[in-house]
């Protein structure tokens, strides 16, 4: 598990985390979002020890992240800013990172390798922006390290690499039982992969929650009734939204689905549809009732 407590970290007169607190469940992939400049690579890399924060605490399994070589060993970073050394072919990657994790599975690398149609005997700098990624990223899961920490995960992949890499990514977690945080201020990049999600806004997080309970607790309906109606005529729900459009109107509601749709049928509706919500539509009504506009968070 990692914990946070009261996290500050300054550049300069730029405060860029603000009295953070989060904890980051074991054996759950935790997508992390916010806009570019949000602190989110700030984060990660406290998280990593790659750079000190100015107060707080960090603790992995309990113990200090910073200046603590057992659990650094236990914990792999992925920059957004990638680097390879000049003139090292991917075979020459794998063996730095087999060098510096002692859980390095190297037969393992050499099997992503091939299902990803990669020369690992070609050089890195000779690879486009989107294979580069592959390679940090498979180089990042071959260490078995017990947390691993993603910067901007996909950037630069195509949708199938894309899809393919949250699989491998995803069986990581499953087989393995490795903590993974993600970050992305792109919300649909993470839905589909992520246990939990939070929010980071202003230093802070802003919201949090586990994909299950978001997805659960709020839905959309349409809904037509004989009768004239407004959003007064449905006393008794938590309605977040209300559009009308001639006789139907599409409502979002939060509260237990089961409760609601039999406050809904007691008004003998003409139409009923429960229609699916995307995450992205939950954090923008949640982020509504907070007084956010989330779009611009994003």
């Amino acid at each position: 598990m990692i914990k946070i407590s009261n996290l500050n970290k300054s550049y300069g007169k730029n405060k860029v985390l603000d009295n953070l607190n989060c904890n980051i469940k074991t054996n759950s992939i935790y997508g992390l979002i916010g806009a570019n400049g949000a602190g989110k690579s700030t984060l990660l890399r406290i998280i990593a020890d790659v750079i000190r924060r100015d107060s707080g605490s960090v603790l992995i399994d309990d113990r200090e992240v910073e200046n603590n070589e057992v659990v650094k060993q236990k914990v792999a970073f992925l920059p957004d800013d990638l680097y390879f050394f000049p003139g090292y072919t991917m075979l020459d990657m794998a063996k730095f990172y087999e060098a510096m994790y002692e859980k390095f599975d190297m037969s393992y690398f050499k099997e992503l390798a091939e299902m990803l149609k990669l020369d690992i005997h070609s050089k890195v700098e000779n690879f486009s922006k989107g294979m580069k990624r592959q390679v940090s990223l498979i180089c990042t899961i071959a260490t078995n390290a017990d947390y691993m920490l993603f910067d901007e995960t996909f950037d630069g992949l195509d949708p199938v690499i894309r899809n393919l890499m949250k699989k491998i990514i995803a069986k990581q977690m499953d087989t393995k039982c490795t903590t993974i945080i993600m970050t992305s201020h792109n919300l649909r990049e993470l839905e589909d992969i992520c246990d939990n999600l939070g929010l980071l806004y202003k230093g802070g997080i802003l919201f949090e929650s586990d994909i299950d309970t978001l997805k659960t607790n709020m839905f959309k309906v349409q809904i037509s009734l004989k009768e004239e109606f407004d959003k007064e005529s449905f006393e008794g729900l938590d309605i977040l939204s209300f559009n009308k459009t001639g006789s139907v109107a599409k409502i979002i509601i939060k509260g237990e689905k089961e409760d609601c749709e039999k406050i809904l049928q007691d008004k003998n509706p003409i139409i009923l549809d429960f229609l699916p919500l995307t995450l992205e539509e939950v954090f923008i009504y949640e982020m509504e009732v907070l007084g956010y506009e989330f779009n611009q968070m994003v």
